[in-house]
């Protein structure tokens, strides 16, 4: 296996692991109980009147 095969399978199984990583982050960022007040607000926003 050449050095660019193995850099080349390295940078593919930790970019995966860490799009996985930042995936589920922000999952929990938005379903999240304690944000779940905000979000409504801020889907009201469109709906208010000047």
């Amino acid at each position: 296996m050449s050095t660019y095969q193995m850099l080349a399978e390295f940078a593919q199984v930790w970019g995966l692991l860490y799009f996985i990583g930042i995936f589920i982050a922000i999952l929990v960022y938005a379903l999240a109980p304690s944000r779940r007040k905000g979000f409504e607000e801020a889907a009201r926003i469109p709906l208010r009147e000047d």
